[in-house]
């Protein structure tokens, strides 16, 4: 099938649901004639309405150009602002670059105690700081 009839199947299912979670329960990998069954999730992005996906979709076309985006919808700057808030409230943030672990920050702390460059009762507040 082609893409844009694709689109549109995934428009009316989504049309279908009326905003009601959706689980899918098999999925097919045709190239590698291969089913899965079992019970997986949307990605967050495919659980927004076809909406709040065409809104994004524009978004990331115009390069997160609010100014384009007034333009394409026909809408003011604070209108704009307001759906990108609530479509992100949606969206659970996924870390890109997390922190140090607690194993990462003992290992750093022993070594720069092992170094001189900070006290045993600097290192074990520093270690108890983790807790």
């Amino acid at each position: 099938m082609k893409a844009d009839s694709k689109a549109l199947e995934w428009q009316e299912l989504l049309r279908m649901a009326q905003g009601s979670s959706m689980v899918v329960e098999r999925v097919r990998l045709p190239e590698k004639q291969i089913a899965i069954e079992g019970t997986f999730l949307l990605p967050e992005l495919a659980r927004l309405s076809i909406e709040d996906q065409i809104f994004v979709m524009a978004f990331v076309r115009t390069h997160g150009s609010i100014k384009e985006m007034e333009q394409i919808f026909g809408v003011s700057y604070p209108t704009i602002k307001a759906r990108l808030n609530r479509i992100a409230g949606q969206l659970e943030f996924v870390e890109t670059n997390p922190g140090p672990s607690g194993v990462e920050i003992r290992t750093e702390v022993l070594e720069r105690l092992n170094r001189g460059e900070i006290t045993a009762v600097e290192a074990i507040e520093a270690l108890e700081g983790l807790r």
